[in-house]
């Protein structure tokens, strides 16, 4: 394969509801960083019905050019559809790196491209680089349990791909007005050419906890010894006015729920404060809350992992120091409404 060929960084930009997800808008900022390192353009693809002045926004957050394939049949996401208009386009157009958001969507059609192209996909990748002079894209993720962090590479098969989680990039500041070039693209296929059909679109309205969109975190661990420990976690998130987190440990033994598991098999959290108590900090959690704002970890023992990752650690019994957290914070927090009420 004659690599000279292939040149460009693309990304997948996902569309529900008319918008963008957040998720292909931190692609476009990881693309952004990698596309410079080459001297190379950065691309966006966007397949859907009636989204192509979605491509503003596509180029405000850091594309050159943006791949548009705006048709009726894909007015829903179906594996074969989408993919016949991703293959079409990378091979007519041969870029060297195309990422996916580890969605469902990027999932399933990332997956489903690469076996057809055929060429390697690294999945649930946390970090990502570029070699300048090979283009080589470095893409890293825990593996074996979680115990090490593997930098897998594609060295014979072009373009590289990859699926990163949400919460692990960051999206550029967006650049209004910002424009680049848009490509529309078609493809020769009809409904009937399809084998899924959409015959309809249920919304959950079941309220679920997300808490990859709080602002505080306080996760405890196993350190926590049972589930009337956990709740010391519980009461310290109520004086704080912030969400419960967990480790898988915690979410395995029944504990909580698994909404609120933060880590390479939960949700990526990016906070203003994680608080981690009773938590010993194996790779797989701390790929899911390293980006947060300030850390903050208790555990009673002094080599735990944890205090590695964390801008703050308090050595110690977790029962003797989250009471008086608790006490404090809600004294400092009533003081605060307090004044608020006489500014009024």
């Amino acid at each position: 394969m004659d690599f000279q060929d292939y040149q460009g960084v693309w990304v997948f930009i996902e569309e529900k509801d008319g918008e963008i997800p957040s998720v292909s808008l931190e692609l476009l900022g990881a693309g952004r960083k990698l596309a410079d390192k080459r001297g190379v353009e950065l691309a966006g693809i966007l397949i859907g019905e009636d989204i192509k002045h979605l491509a503003q926004t596509v180029f405000e957050y850091g594309a050159d050019t943006v791949y548009v394939y705006d048709q009726p049949i894909f007015k829903h996401y179906r594996t074969e559809s989408f993919m016949k208009a991703l293959l079409e386009c990378s091979n007519k157009y041969k870029p060297e790196i195309i990422l996916f958001g580890a969605t469902s969507t990027g999932k399933d059609l990332a997956s489903a491209v690469a076996t057809d192209l055929p060429t390697g996909l690294t999945a649930d990748t946390t970090e990502l680089d570029v070699e300048e002079d090979t283009g080589l894209l470095l893409a890293s993720r825990p593996a074996f349990g979680g115990n090490i962090m593997a930098t897998i590479l594609c060295k014979k098969y072009r373009p590289q791909m990859a699926t990163v989680r949400a919460k692990v990039m960051k999206a550029l500041p967006p650049q209004p007005g910002r424009t680049g070039k848009v490509i529309e693209e078609k493809v020769s296929l009809k409904e009937e050419d399809i084998r899924t059909k959409v015959l309809e679109i249920v919304k959950e309205t079941t309220k679920k906890v997300r808490i990859d969109e709080a602002d505080i975190i306080v996760a405890g661990g196993k350190g926590l010894g049972s589930a009337e420990g956990f709740q010391l976690v519980h009461q310290l998130a109520n004086a704080l006015g912030g969400t419960v987190g967990a480790s898988r440990d915690v979410v395995e033994a029944g504990w909580i729920e698994h909404g609120h598991q933060v880590g390479q098999t939960g949700v990526t959290v990016t906070p203003k404060i994680y608080i981690a108590i009773g938590i010993s900090g194996a790779i797989q959690h701390i790929v899911g809350m390293k980006n947060s704002g300030l850390i903050i970890a208790i555990n009673k023992d002094s080599e735990a992992p944890i205090f590695d990752s964390c801008h703050y650690g308090i050595v110690g019994d977790a029962f003797e120091i989250v009471p008086v957290l608790i006490e404090q914070f809600t004294q400092a927090l009533s003081k605060e409404e307090v004044s608020h009420v006489g500014e009024v």
